[in-house]
């Protein structure tokens, strides 16, 4: 399967070179010293990358939180909870709501009970914080896109590109989707090509691993995504003898997506549905009572056959909890969940790295070693 081109706006290029200057000079700050990273006595593995968005980060961050607590590890997520209408540091408990945390922790808190998911800008002052909880304490923190957020130093940086948009053909903003030059990437302890097609050939491996040359020290892996059935958002308006598990073929589909690369999701969802409608928004939207409207208005619209509205989870977080959203479109919202899937038979090794991480350098001398 070839890749699409890598768009890039060369009218704005004068601008990038500006950017960049402003973030090489940020960079050098603390290579110089005179910023500095702050160490911790817990491990912390952080999960980023290069570009502004789209890459993947929650799904990945999701295998580790299973990952790590199948090992019998108790884990927390730190994130900065972007587009929250709160402030400060944030614990999330059951009761949270995507506009307290973020649809990406309130997803992840839902997914994952018995992690402990924060919200906090400031880094250093979340882990402090989380540093403290007790029965049981932390044994690992996750941070959730902090690879630029240079005042705390992890312990493992795993940083993430997408296949489509390798950060080696990207450029810096605002021409491209870049937060940082390519070369950033030597602070990565492992490098994760996210979003492989279902065909990828082996000479495609070979081509992508050259083209992002990375260092001796580094680890490569790559991974797909993987689409679960479509679940219910309101089974309780639906009723479980009603509820199904799988596509048909026969439906009608509004395909609802806020998220940086929906294409992926509507060629996936185009595959069983008999015909499928992108409504896209952007990356994180807040959706407003006029958006309901036009979900509405769209979704009217379809004629025939079984219809039903499909979203992703992060989107999902966003409207379920929204006072606009009518009890006419509840039965028929569906939500398409994801996981990651490693290639190449490389997530044995891959697991091992991580729990191998994590065990080496835990502060809890009593942690299970099997």
């Amino acid at each position: 399967m070839a890749k699409r081109s890598v768009p890039i706006n060369r009218w704005l290029l004068p601008f990038s070179w500006l950017y960049g200057w402003g973030v090489w000079f940020r960079n050098k700050l603390f290579e110089w010293n005179f910023l500095h990273s702050k160490s911790f006595d817990v491990p912390i593995i952080c999960v980023g990358n290069l570009t502004a968005g789209g890459t993947g980060k929650t799904p990945h961050t999701e295998y580790l939180i299973r990952l790590l607590q199948q090992a019998g590890l108790n884990v927390a997520v730190l994130s900065r909870g972007y587009k929250r209408k709160t402030k400060g540091y944030i614990l999330a408990d059951t009761d949270s709501k995507a506009s307290q945390i973020g649809d990406e922790p309130y997803q992840m808190k839902k997914k994952f009970p018995r992690a402990r998911i924060a919200v906090d800008a400031d880094r250093c002052h979340g882990i402090s914080r989380l540093r403290q909880l007790d029965n049981p304490p932390v044994d690992v923190i996750l941070l959730d896109d902090a690879f630029q957020h240079r005042y705390v130093k992890a312990g493992m940086n795993i940083l993430l590109t997408d296949y489509n948009r390798l950060f080696t053909e990207d450029h810096l903003l605002p021409a491209g989707r870049l937060r940082e030059p390519a070369s950033g990437k030597k602070r990565a302890h492992i490098v994760i090509v996210t979003k492989c097609p279902a065909d990828i050939k082996p000479i495609d491996f070979n081509i992508t691993t050259k083209q992002i040359n990375l260092y001796p020290y580094q680890k490569l892996y790559f991974t797909q995504i993987r689409y679960g059935a479509p679940i219910p958002l309101f089974p309780e308006v639906i009723g479980n003898d009603k509820v199904f598990n799988a596509l048909s073929g026969e439906e009608q589909v509004l395909l609802v997506t806020g998220i940086a690369s929906p294409r992926p999701l509507l060629e996936e969802v185009s595959l069983y549905a008999k015909r499928v409608k992108l409504l896209p928004f952007t990356d994180h939207h807040d959706f407003s009572t006029k958006d309901l409207r036009l979900i509405e208005k769209e979704f009217a619209q379809i004629q025939g056959g079984r219809r039903l509205i499909i979203t992703t989870e992060k989107d999902a977080a966003r409207l379920k909890e929204h006072p606009s959203l009518s009890n006419e479109l509840k039965p028929h919202i569906y939500v398409i969940p994801i996981e990651v899937e490693f290639l190449q038979n490389q997530q044995e090794f891959f697991n091992q790295n991580i729990i191998g991480y994590v065990r080496k350098n835990s502060r809890n001398g009593n942690l299970p070693q099997k």
